[in-house]
Parts: C-alpha cells; sequence; structure tokens
C-alpha cells in the first residue's frame, strides 16, 4: 500500500498527465493541416523534391523526429540545423523543397532570421510551421501556419517546454498520418526502408 506522501506525490503525476491529454484535446483541427499535407505532398511527391524541418533546442529535437518518421514512411525528409544553415548548409535547399518550422513561440530568433535567408536561396519555398502563437512573425512569415492550441507547460516554473513538445510531436504524427493515407503507403513499402531491426521483421513477416 502506497504511503500518504506517495499517494499525493502520485495524485500530481495523474495531475500532469491529464493536463498534457488536454492539451492534446485542444489542438486546433482545420483546413491548414490538409493544405499542410497538399502543399508537402507536391513538393515532394509531385516535384520530386523533399521536406525540410527546421528547430532550435527542444522543437528542434522534435523536428528531428518528425524528419526521420517522414523518411521512413515514404516522404524524403532531412533535418537542418538553424544554426548550421547560417553557416554553408542552408545550400541543402533546392527549388523543389518545402520547409517545415518548428517554434512554440512563433518568436525564436534563429528560426525567424533563418526564413529571409532561405527565401533568398529559394525565393519560392513554400513554408509550413507549428507554433503556438499565431501572431508570431513565424506565422507571419510562413503560407500554413499549425497552431498547437497555445498550451501550458507543465512544468513547475510555466517555463520548460514540455506540453508544448508533446503536441507537438504529436502535430507532427497527424502529418506523417495524413501523408502516409495521400501516397498510399503500405506494409511492404515499410520493409524495404527498415532492414534491420523488430519493425523491420515486423513489416517483411519475417518474424524476429
Amino acid at each position: 500500500m502506497n504511503k500518504p506522501e506517495e499517494i499525493e506525490l502520485l495524485a500530481g503525476v495523474q495531475e500532469i498527465i491529464e493536463s498534457e491529454i488536454q492539451a492534446i484535446r485542444n489542438i486546433p483541427l482545420n483546413s491548414s493541416l490538409v493544405e499542410a499535407t497538399d502543399m508537402i505532398f507536391q513538393r515532394v511527391h509531385t516535384q520530386n523534391g523533399k521536406l525540410v524541418v527546421t528547430g532550435v533546442g527542444k522543437a528542434g529535437e522534435i523536428g528531428q523526429n518528425i524528419a526521420t518518421t517522414f523518411s521512413s514512411t515514404g516522404t524524403p525528409s532531412t533535418f537542418l540545423h538553424p544554426l548550421e544553415a547560417v553557416h554553408g548548409n542552408i545550400g541543402m535547399l533546392q527549388d523543389q523543397d518545402i520547409l517545415l518550422a518548428l517554434s512554440n513561440s512563433g518568436r525564436t530568433r534563429e528560426i525567424v532570421e533563418l526564413l529571409p535567408v532561405a527565401k533568398r536561396l529559394v525565393p519560392n519555398l513554400p513554408v509550413i510551421c507549428i507554433t503556438g502563437f499565431d501572431d508570431s512573425p513565424l506565422a507571419d512569415l510562413s503560407d500554413v501556419a499549425l497552431s498547437t492550441g497555445r498550451p501550458e507547460e507543465v512544468c513547475l516554473l510555466g517555463l520548460t517546454p514540455t506540453t508544448s513538445t508533446t503536441v507537438m510531436t504529436v502535430l507532427g504524427d497527424v502529418l506523417v498520418y495524413l501523408m502516409m493515407k495521400k501516397i498510399g503507403f503500405t506494409r511492404d513499402e515499410y520493409g524495404k526502408r527498415h532492414h534491420g531491426g523488430y519493425l523491420g521483421s515486423l513489416a517483411r513477416g519475417t518474424g524476429y
């Protein structure tokens, strides 16, 4: 049996979990998700470009996960670190590409300053962003802004990216899901991209 202090602690943990669940439920569902999916499809699957994801800090780590998940499910994608971008790596951008930028505040200096630099190299580069602030500089610079619903962080200080990174991850998963449906991505195609590991063996039906 749990001690009284453990019961109180676990009750607090349950509140945190419920707060994160509610934040996911509060993600705005609108035509922007469909528009973003169509834009990625056109650039990557029709024009043979790639999805380039960018972000810094915790949002950057979420962005790396989104990029690798897209690549493993049939939509070529890569991650561009904004600091490395302005030191030459922005050269990976091509005319057919599309940029997905992540920033909870929509005011992250490295991200906001990156967009004009990217546009100088690829003037017709479409930009999608995931942000908590629809009225932010990043949203204004983007063709499509996907809102996280501006969740409150469950951090004791209300500062550390916690709930905001949860909803960013979910929005990334939603985009991946919508794209998989749009391109008719199959288990066989998944297996071709996962030669090793447990998931690869499941996709190919070879056991583990």
